[in-house]
């Protein structure tokens, strides 16, 4: 028996004394260590145990890091005013954490344009440098050509 109710630590006593003082006390008698020689139970209040438990849980979940893609698309003939629109988004959304795809989509016969598309997205992540790393150099999939940026590591 161990625990910080119980006046002697690490004290054995059989089930039903350790029940009885369990009982006495308005707690919970819970088994720690199955396995040991004899086996190692403690007195404590089972639901705020778990009440602890479950909130320590959601800290943790609290903590970890929520990183999103966000999507930003381009035609083979996109103008520098729009490019340079789509930049600044792309800065913010690196800024604030979180992943950026940036592709161009060919229609019909533009897929005969796919060098231009990729120098637009090597041109794209060239600009971005200061924001963010290439995860994924461009690669044409079907009539999409893509591109992954990770922001960079705040230091």
């Amino acid at each position: 028996m161990v625990g910080e109710n119980v006046q002697d630590n690490n004290v054995v006593l059989t089930r039903d004394e350790a029940l009885r003082m369990a009982e006495d006390m308005g707690l919970d008698l819970v088994e720690i260590s199955p396995d040991a020689n004899p086996p190692v139970c403690k007195i404590i209040d089972y639901q705020k145990f778990l009440y602890q438990l479950k909130r320590k849980l959601k800290e943790q979940k609290a903590k970890t890091a929520k990183t999103q893609v966000k999507e930003i698309r381009f035609g083979p003939q996109t103008d520098d005013h729009d490019f340079e629109f789509k930049l600044n988004h792309a800065k913010k959304f690196l800024s604030d954490g979180d992943k950026v795809r940036a592709y161009v989509f060919f229609k019909g016969r533009q897929i005969l344009f796919q060098e231009q598309g990729k120098i637009m997205l090597l041109k794209f992540a060239d600009q971005l440098e200061d924001y963010g790393k290439v995860d994924q150099m461009p690669f044409l999939e079907g009539k999409k050509m893509t591109i992954l940026i990770s922001p960079a590591k705040k230091k």
